[in-house]
């Protein structure tokens, strides 16, 4: 008889125990044709409401210490070099992590590399290299490109290191040892780019991948599988309780679209692969890669130092509190990944959020179709500010967001040149020329009476939720807003006029340019999840060192920080228009340039002079 699952504070729950007869010997077995014990423990457990660790009264009557917030990007597949798909959900995971530490958080922000599997072993063969030579090569890229692109991670998995082999072999046996994998023959229409069998009902005309435009070719394996169907009412349970595992909530209803049209068991081993981690029971198989790869998350928590073993991962801060990952790779972190963690007895993660595709002349990116942005090539040519700010504002997160150059040109002049840097730029000049650039009164006084900074919280209060909330594109225009309230408001009032007519007058223009730096200063703030190095320049304009940048938190956007007196920087843009010469040749010119003598070129902060 199956028992009931009980869930722990240390994110382990007790299994489920056997409730399908495990098969020894190769047989060709369809799927969900195994026997089940009744009641199960879906039907036995049915009403039982649980959201990731679950304590008793007793447990909650006792102080606890915070938990960390724990973010993962998928880990990403090394066949082909990272593409702007991949740069974009590692942004967006970025900006989260950089709000949740502003929020005063200790975050862990999960990233890495899947490095095994036949489409790893083909790309090296194709390029003349061994499987691990390829995979050094191209996971190294990806830790340039996020360096680039100002990416904070704090762990970065591979999948060849043998400390996360170890805890996949750990998982193995787990589940193995619960009865939840058996071995079986199967045939079927397999897809090489998802490494995955399909149903012929989801394919195209000629058996073509919708996914990836490729046919499907047949294969016949002799494989180990995971009784994923025994988990079909303990998962139609869980998703009717918990309405906020998948996010957005219209991918919450493609996932249990496919539990309630039925759950089918899936190979978790191929014995046609060599480049994987040998199944443990059986030398001559290797774990299928989705098997491997999940088991990163896990793996992934481990300090180095630390021993590796499944209990001390999850120790270190599991269940996750987002999984941020692609619309195309929902089904394996929505339901097979929750029902695996169950059958080894830990918790599911808080939350999965399935981002929409990043699209050019309409049709996804990805690196099968060969229509990729290269990542490195816009960063080289506009700086990482401006690439992350045009993907975060531009894509309404979530859904699907198209690429152009001219629109991304235009709303980074738009934005950044205009609105927020210029504003700031101007004010600085005025504040020079009449004030000496010193603060004339503090912030909090400059602001006595005015409706301005009334206008200013409010959207700041707005920006705080829109990024709890996940959405990114309305955070990044709720700070926009603040400076285009701003610069309405010194067209209005037109401080040069005052300081003209002096006395009373000067000394209300002076209180205006204080209110606007004021702004600024919540703006950098606020806008630092988005474009870092950006707001890191406006910070340091308005009197501030990097130190006192990298220490600000979310309570610094709280009106008052600018205090009479304070010397300003000498005004500098901090973002330039990009234009566009003849022939479309785009030409940067940025302030603060520096040479980056590594790549032979002139580099700034943001934008590259060309």
């Amino acid at each position: 008889m199956a028992s009931r699952i009980l869930f722990h504070h240390n994110g382990f729950c007790t299994p489920i125990s056997s409730i399908y007869r495990r098969t020894n010997h190769t047989t060709q077995i369809p799927f969900r044709c195994l026997r089940q014990s009744k009641p199960s423990a879906a039907a036995k457990w049915s009403s039982f409401r649980f959201r990731g660790s679950v304590r008793s009264n007793a447990e909650d009557e006792t102080p606890t210490k915070a938990e960390p917030f724990v973010l993962t990007t998928p880990l990403y597949y090394v066949n082909a070099p990272p593409h702007m798909g991949s740069a974009y959900t590692t942004i967006a995971a970025d900006a989260i992590a950089r709000f949740q530490r502003l929020l005063g958080k200790k975050v862990i922000f999960i990233t890495g590399t899947d490095e095994h599997g036949e489409k790893i072993a083909t790309a090296a063969e194709a390029n003349g290299s061994n499987p691990r030579e390829h995979c050094d090569a191209v996971s190294n890229a990806y830790r340039m490109l996020w360096k680039d692109l100002d990416i904070a991670y704090d762990k970065f998995i591979r999948t060849t290191d043998p400390r996360h082999e170890r805890i996949v072999e750990e998982f193995y046996m787990t589940v193995f040892n619960n009865g939840d994998i058996y071995r079986a023959d199967y045939e079927g229409l397999y897809c090489i780019s998802c490494e995955e069998y399909k149903d012929e009902k989801e394919l195209l005309e000629n058996r073509i991948c919708p996914m990836h435009l490729r046919p499907c070719v047949m294969r016949k394996e002799d494989n180990y599988f995971f009784a994923l169907s025994k988990y079909q009412k303990l998962l139609e349970d869980y998703f009717m309780h918990n309405q906020d595992f998948v996010k957005p909530t219209y991918r919450l209803n493609e996932v249990q679209g496919w539990i309630t049209s039925g759950l089918r068991d899936f190979s978790i081993s191929r014995s046609s692969v060599e480049w994987g981690i040998p199944v443990p029971t059986d030398n001559k198989q290797t774990i299928y890669v989705w098997f491997d790869a999940l088991v990163g998350y896990l793996s992934a928590l481990l300090d180095f130092e630390v021993q590796p073993s499944l209990k001390r991962a999850v120790a270190a801060g599991w269940p996750v509190s987002l999984h941020l990952i692609g619309k195309d790779i929902l089904r394996f972190h929505a339901v097979y990944w929750p029902a695996m963690l169950l059958s080894a007895g830990i918790s599911p993660p808080k939350m999965v959020f399935g981002h929409g595709f990043l699209t050019k002349d309409g049709m996804k990116m990805g690196k099968s179709l060969g229509n990729t942005i290269d990542p490195k090539d816009l960063v080289d040519k506009f700086g990482s500010d401006a690439v992350r700010y045009f993907f975060l504002r531009e894509v309404e997160f979530g859904n699907d967001g198209d690429y152009s150059e001219d629109r991304f040109i235009n709303i980074n002049n738009a934005h950044l040149a205009n609105t927020i840097g210029n504003l700031l730029n101007r004010t600085l000049g005025l504040l020079k020329k009449n004030c000496q650039s010193t603060l004339a009164v503090d912030s909090t006084t400059a602001a006595e009476g005015n409706t301005f900074k009334d206008t200013v919280e409010k959207l700041v209060d707005k920006a705080k939720i829109h990024y709890e909330n996940l959405s990114l594109s309305s955070a990044c225009e709720s700070i926009l807003e603040i400076g285009n309230a701003g610069n309405l408001y010194l067209d209005e009032r037109a401080p040069w006029t005052l300081f003209k007519q002096g006395s009373s007058s000067s000394e209300a223009a002076a209180k205006d340019l204080v209110l606007i730096l004021e702004a600024m200063r919540i703006i950098a703030v606020a806008l630092s999840p988005v474009s870092p190095s950006l707001c890191l320049r406006i910070y340091s304009q308005l009197g501030f060192s990097k130190d006192q940048f990298k220490a600000a938190t979310w309570s610094d956007t709280t009106w008052g920080g600018l205090k009479a007196g304070s010397v300003m920087a000498e005004p500098k843009p901090v973002f330039v228009r990009i234009e566009t010469g003849k022939e479309g040749k785009v030409d940067v010119e940025e302030p603060a340039l520096k040479v980056n003598k590594a790549r032979g070129k002139v580099r700034s902060q943001g934008l590259v002079q060309t």
